[in-house]
């Protein structure tokens, strides 16, 4: 079973602003500079096309899949299989800035877990009550808190 992750208007706002700052820091110096060589105008719009494609990758290929035996959480290159038998406790978080997130709301769940270098991730699953459910029925031993 895979659900895709959530998406709010503050998170696309918030990487829109990001966008915006990396346009800015590419393009300022092609626009405001004088002598600027097709070189260094191609180099600009090379790293600006390679961020953006990383961040949208990032963002846009957020799944959690239920596997027979792990979770599997992805987020363009970042990845995490947690064993359901490392799961400790899943609780409702809206801190999003901090810690290992593979998310795109403010709306998240943070799962503890004993394998992880951090010690938890945060994801914000579309369908949050199913997405409980099902982790429920895999994991009976694992404490939520709603």
């Amino acid at each position: 079973m895979i659900f895709r992750s959530k998406v709010d208007a503050f998170f696309v706002n918030f990487i829109l602003i990001v966008l915006a700052i990396v346009a800015l820091s590419c393009f300022w110096p092609l626009v405001f500079m004088k002598g600027v060589t097709w070189l260094a105008a191609f180099l600009m719009t090379a790293s600006f096309s390679l961020i953006v494609s990383i961040l949208v990758w990032s963002i846009f290929s957020i799944k959690y899949a239920f596997c027979e035996k792990h979770l599997f959480v992805k987020g363009g290159p970042f990845r995490s299989r947690i064993s359901y038998g490392d799961i400790t406790k899943v609780d409702p978080t809206k801190d999003i800035f901090t810690g290992y997130r593979i998310l795109s709301s403010r709306d998240a769940l943070e799962i503890c877990y004993k394998t992880g270098i951090a010690g938890s991730v945060k994801i914000s699953p579309e369908h949050k009550k199913e997405f409980i459910s099902e982790l429920q029925k895999r994991c009976p031993h694992v404490r939520f808190r709603e």
